[in-house]
């Protein structure tokens, strides 16, 4: 749902109050790197400086396999063999390598199976010779190795080499939010209500522990699997801020995907983990509608849009939706950060408490998926048309160094022909 640019890097956090992970296997010293070639910028999935790494908690792609990157003259059993290999002994030892679910400019994802458990995992492997993988590692390390909650994302083991860490973490498979409310073919706000209490319980034992996430979104919130009863996982702590029990509790950083930042990151004064609450109000806003309540393609249109605070609840299915899921709402779409609710007080609401009794069971899934859809549509060509603007420029010139070519010709053939004449 999130534009996911303008991402820019946290301060790393220089302690940990709390280390709940203690098993890291640490660099033994190999004379050579056998791992070098890797990892390549290939261009595919290259994050912009910044950006938060993908995901270790993706779905794998269909057909996406281990071989799947490989030259497609040799065997398969041999290109499998070949790329496992370059994965660090100790890793392979535990685990089997299944298949790539993610890349980035300095990071790989695979899906892995314990040997001895046949439990699934997802191993993120990061190379942090370069200082982005460097400072994004050390920022998420630090959260994850803290934490221990149902609704959050759990790191399992840590190896490191001199170049690279490998991240053993939950794989979580049943999707993101929205892809499950689509899916689903019924949503009541006794639903939406379900969502945002596992969501806020996550988000309130992270603020008791003096992390802020500073990247709520939707493609954050992620199904553990697909069963209908499964949990909602938050995820991906790649601008996530650590600070030790007793510190200056304001950052100054200004990070996060412009739809969903809080007002007071955008005039750059310094901030609490009230800004979670603010991107939690749009996240609330769009479980119940599928819109966005601060939308507009050019950046600084959007950003006073946040400023001001306004927004509406005009169109379907805000008609069907009642007026205590708008309160709820209005108290996380606040302006002033000290007005907004906490995670504590969000979880004390009304209407969650009650699980939205009161309301109407109207199914806002027509409404909602329609909006979702249409949003998806109108993104994706927006994304098509700025392709071809680049393309069409490129054309141009293309076309007009051409044209300076010849002339150019032109003008030595007739040089030439004045001076042997």
């Amino acid at each position: 749902m999130g534009c996911g640019t303008s991402k820019v890097l946290p301060e790393p956090p220089k302690d940990v109050q709390l280390d709940l992970v203690k098993k890291v296997e640490p660099y033994t010293g190999h004379k050579t790197d056998v791992y070098k070639h890797f990892i390549k910028d290939d261009g595919v999935g290259t994050l912009k400086t910044g950006s938060p790494l993908p995901p270790y908690h993706i779905q794998p792609y269909p057909g996406t396999h281990l071989a799947s990157h490989m030259e497609p003259h040799e065997p398969r059993r041999t290109r499998v063999a070949k790329y496992r290999a370059k994965f660090d002994p100790r890793v392979t030892a535990k685990y089997d390598i299944k298949a790539l679910i993610g890349r980035g400019s300095f990071s790989r994802v695979v899906r892995v199976e314990h040997k001895a458990t046949k439990q699934p995992y997802a191993i993120k492997m990061i190379e942090t010779k370069y200082r982005e993988g460097r400072e994004v590692c050390e920022s998420e390390l630090c959260v994850l190795r803290r934490v221990r909650h149902t609704n959050i994302i759990q790191l399992i083991e840590v190896f490191e080499t001199q170049e690279r860490v490998y991240m053993v973490m939950e794989l979580a498979t049943g999707g993101e939010l929205f892809d499950r409310i689509i899916a689903k073919g019924s949503f009541t706000e006794r639903d939406a209500t379900r969502v945002l209490q596992m969501v806020l319980d996550g988000v309130k034992y992270l603020h008791t522990l003096g992390i802020t996430h500073r990247d709520l979104k939707p493609e954050n919130l992620l199904y553990y699997h697909p069963g209908t009863d499964s949990k909602i996982m938050i995820t991906d702590f790649g601008l996530a801020s650590a600070r030790k029990k007793g510190d200056d509790c304001l950052m100054k950083t200004t990070c996060g995907t412009p739809e969903y930042i809080a007002p007071e990151i955008l005039v750059r004064k310094p901030y609490t983990n009230s800004v979670d609450m603010w991107a939690l109000g749009v996240i609330s806003y769009i479980l119940l509608s599928g819109t966005m309540p601060f939308e507009d393609d050019n950046r600084s249109r959007l950003y006073r849009q946040i400023l001001k605070g306004k927004y509406s609840y005009s169109g379907e299915p805000w008609p069907s939706v009642s007026n205590l899921a708008k309160d709820f709402i209005d108290r996380l779409l606040t302006v002033d950060p000290g007005a907004r609710m906490t995670a504590l007080q969000a979880l004390k609401h009304p209407w969650v408490v009650s699980m939205a009794a009161s309301s109407s069971m109207k199914n806002l899934h027509r409404s909602i998926s329609q909006n979702l859809l249409k949003r998806a549509s109108s993104r994706c060509q927006s994304t098509k048309s700025a392709q071809s603007t680049r393309s069409s420029r490129s054309t141009k010139s293309n076309k007009s160094r051409r044209v300076r070519e010849r002339e150019l010709r032109e003008l030595n053939l007739r040089y030439q022909q004045q001076y042997n004449g």
